[in-house]
This record gives structure tokens, C-alpha cells and sequence, in this order.
């Protein structure tokens, strides 16, 4: 059974990991930028540790800063939340090799499958239907133009290592691909820390089905 866990993240996702864990009878560890240090989940844990700057990139992306705090602590287990750092399989192995528990899939699964580009190889290996879209990472306008010529407007431009809606930007005409693809690559800089983008064709009235 843990001990100690360390939530790297933030806001209400690391509030109902606190609450979660707290029924559990095990002690929590809050991390924070310098515009959060008063926010509700650095109250609610029974430590916190300042990771310093005030973007994303600058502290709950910065996995020195975040590796440091697993030490000050000794915390015998992180949990990502989701979001940040969740689907990066370079910082949950980071975590491993430290000795902690990583609390999320295994850093083979997130390989395989956090990269959406890489999932969607995995889905045509496996014969799954998939949405019509690209199989590398797109770099330049012309090539989300040329989608969308082929298979029709309007066409979605999304974050690689992304989820949740950030870095996504839906493209109606072939006059909005260079701002939506600058958009989109800003938004997945700024909270995944990597900017890779792909595109999809985009559904417009889409069934979610969780599985």
C-alpha cells in the first residue's frame, strides 16, 4: 500500500486525487507554479512543494523540478492526473527508475499509445475502423491542405501528444490552415510541452463511446 503519493498536477484535477486518496488513508503531495501557490489543491495536500516559474513549461512540465520535489518529499508514488505530463512515457520512466510507483498505464503503453499518430498505427494493425487522417506528423500548411482537398472540408488539426480539446482547431476552407495550424501548435506547446501536430477528417455530429 502507498504511503505518500505526489499528484504533478493542478487545480480541480489534483483536488479529487487528494480527496480520493485521503479516503484511502494516504498522504498527499502538491506541486505548484508561483500563480498557484494559494490555489485550492496546494491547501488540501498535506505538503506542497513550489516547482517555481509561472507558465506550464516552466513548472508542472518541468520533470527536473517535478523529480526534485519526488525526493524533498518521499513520496513512494506520482500520479499524473491527466493532462501535463500523463501521457509522456519519457516522465513516467523518469519515475520508474527513481523507484516510485508510477500511477498510470505502463511507459510501453503510453509509447504505443499517447502519441496519437502511433494509436492510430496500432488501430489499422488491429483492423479497427478509423476517421480517415494522416499517419505521420504533419509540418507544413500545404499538407493539411491537400487533406482536405482529398477527403473534404472541414478537416481537424490536432495535437499528437495532446487530448482533452487543447491543440485541436477545426479547419472549414483551405483560407484558415496556416492560423489554425500556428494556433493549434502554440496551445499544444504551451500545455503538453510538444508541439506535433496530425490531422483528421472532422465529425461533425460524432458519437463518444468510452471503451
Amino acid at each position: 500500500m502507498l504511503q505518500k503519493i505526489l499528484i504533478a498536477n493542478r487545480g480541480e484535477i489534483a483536488v479529487r486525487v487528494i480527496r480520493a486518496a485521503r479516503e484511502l488513508g494516504i498522504k498527499t503531495v502538491a506541486v505548484y507554479s508561483e500563480l498557484d501557490r494559494n490555489a485550492l489543491h496546494v491547501r488540501l495536500a498535506d505538503e506542497a512543494y513550489a516547482l517555481g516559474g509561472q507558465t506550464a513549461t516552466e513548472s508542472y512540465l518541468n520533470t527536473h523540478m517535478i523529480l526534485e520535489a519526488v525526493e524533498r518529499s518521499g513520496a513512494d508514488g506520482v500520479h499524473p492526473g491527466y493532462g501535463f505530463f500523463s501521457e509522456n512515457a519519457d516522465f513516467a520512466r523518469a519515475i520508474t527508475e527513481k523507484g516510485v510507483a508510477w500511477i498510470g498505464p505502463p511507459p510501453a503503453a503510453i509509447d504505443e499509445m499517447g502519441d496519437k499518430v502511433s494509436s492510430r498505427k496500432a488501430a489499422l494493425r488491429g483492423g479497427a475502423p478509423i476517421v480517415p487522417g494522416t499517419t505521420e506528423f504533419v509540418t507544413s500548411a500545404q499538407e493539411i491542405t491537400d487533406f482536405g482537398n482529398e477527403y473534404g472540408w472541414p478537416v481537424a488539426i490536432k495535437a499528437a501528444y495532446g487530448g482533452g480539446g487543447r491543440g485541436m482547431k477545426v479547419v472549414k476552407s483551405a483560407d484558415e490552415v496556416q492560423s489554425a495550424m500556428d494556433s493549434a501548435q502554440r496551445e499544444a506547446k504551451a500545455f503538453f510541452g510538444r508541439d506535433e501536430i496530425y490531422v483528421e477528417k472532422y465529425l461533425t455530429w460524432p458519437r463518444h463511446v468510452e471503451v
